[in-house]
């Protein structure tokens, strides 16, 4: 999982850079339209999170009728879903990109960024979907192998048609299409064992999925309209906007080789604990989930202390404006501080989301996020006109109070007992 998620952060890496080398309009709008396509990969990273949760359990009850009832239901949820959002994302990206208070030069840039992404989005609900069918059945190397090749494909396409044919910037957005693409082939593939002979749609798998789904998909919502919420504050700075908004961009980045190995631990502790509570051990998933988070956070702790050695020298790699350049290592600096609080609670959630209690995860990271994070934030920029530092600091102490209700719901062992049953209808 850990390997997957280097790969993803290299996707991200380069798509950043290559934004950068084009120059800070373009980084900043495709700041923003990441974000926005992250809205409308909800869905699939909700049903996701059923998939695993429901999925794990039977792959560990021995009902294999089920599970690969399941397994059925789960993968043709997620096609019709990508085609249904897939279609509203190319439909509403003009006018959502319009709507917003972005800085007016980033609008056309944005708008067919925003279109090309959403022609991919089924494929990549796809992708999402089936990895997560692939991990809960203890077979995440064939999920490694389709990501290293979706990276292959994602990094070469986006050197290539970027800078060496007409397309131009639009071609970091195209090259995430055409991998994810590919990528859903491979995983297909993979899965036909679970889908051969006559398999029927199972009702109850799918209620349990979306059972267990949608708080995570709410708070997924909640997550990203607070990410838009940020853009749209610092757009609001007296000054150098645009170059805070390509920092920030390119600060998550550079974030995300820290974040995504805490969410690598996250998804595995999820099927540690799904897997373990098939087979009836609750005590033991609550001792592994422990040591997976405290793995989790060793690691992040040693990734983040090379983080900030290296930001002077990182930073500058990805973007060729000195203010976007000194504002961007400002953003490692502070934001840096609360990365192994963030681990923790990351992973400790990933024990509660496999064993289904999504509904205690929505109500600790919406509340920080929306009651502590996004007012103090717009306090101190729009209200009292300070400057982005106010805004990363924030940022930390939300985190901080993140992980103190999550350590606490954890301890309380409710959701060892949140488990939402299924036997795939039969």
């Amino acid at each position: 999982m850990t390997l997957i998620m280097f790969f993803e952060f290299l996707i991200g890496l380069t798509d950043i850079y290559i934004a950068g080398r084009i120059g800070k309009d373009i980084q900043a709008a495709y700041g923003f339209v990441i974000q926005m396509y992250f809205v409308f990969i909800i869905i699939a990273n909700a049903l996701t999170a059923g998939t695993v949760s429901v999925i794990s359990r039977l792959f560990t009850s021995g009902d294999k009728g089920a599970l690969d009832d399941a397994v059925y239901s789960t993968t043709l949820t997620a096609v019709v879903s990508g085609v249904i959002f897939g279609a509203a994302g190319i439909g509403l990206t003009p006018f959502l990109i319009n709507l917003v208070n972005i800085p007016r030069q980033l609008k056309p840039i944005a708008i067919p960024l925003g279109e090309i992404y959403a022609a991919g989005l089924l494929f990549h609900y796809i992708v999402i979907n089936t990895n997560g069918i692939l991990r809960a059945c203890k077979r995440v190397r064939i999920s490694l192998k389709t990501m290293s090749v979706v990276c292959a494909v994602n990094i070469g396409l986006n050197f290539f048609l970027v800078f060496h044919t007409k397309i131009g910037y639009q071609g970091i957005a195209l090259s995430t299409a055409i991998s994810v693409f590919v990528g859903s082939i491979l995983n297909l593939r993979s899965i036909m064992p679970f889908l051969a002979g006559i398999r029927r749609f199972s009702a109850e798998a799918t209620r349990a999925i979306i059972t267990i789904g949608w708080p995570f998909a709410l708070s997924q919502i909640l997550w990203q309209l607070h990410s838009m919420a940020l853009y749209l504050i610092l757009s609001a700075l007296p000054r150098d906007s645009v170059e805070t908004l390509a920092a920030f961009a390119a600060g998550l980045r550079i974030e995300s080789a820290i974040f995504l190995p805490a969410m690598a631990f996250n998804m595995a502790n999820a099927v540690i604990a799904g897997n373990l509570i098939g087979e009836n051990k609750r005590e033991d998933a609550f001792r592994a989930g422990i040591i997976t988070a405290v793995m989790g956070v060793i690691i992040v702790a040693c990734l983040t202390l090379g983080v900030i050695m290296g930001a002077r020298q990182i930073a500058p790699a990805i973007s060729k404006n000195p203010v976007v350049v000194a504002q961007c290592i400002k953003y490692i600096y502070i934001s840096m501080i609360s990365e192994p609080f963030m681990a923790f609670w990351m992973v400790l959630g990933g024990a509660l989301s496999g064993a289904g209690d999504t509904k205690g995860i929505m109500l600790i990271v919406s509340s920080t996020v929306w009651l502590i994070r996004i007012p103090l934030c717009y306090l101190w920029v729009v209200v009292l006109g300070f400057d982005a530092t106010s805004v990363w600091w924030t940022m930390n102490l939300s985190q901080f109070m993140t992980a103190m209700f999550m350590v606490h719901r954890y301890w309380q062992k409710r959701w060892l007992g949140a488990v939402t049953q299924t036997s795939g209808g039969r």
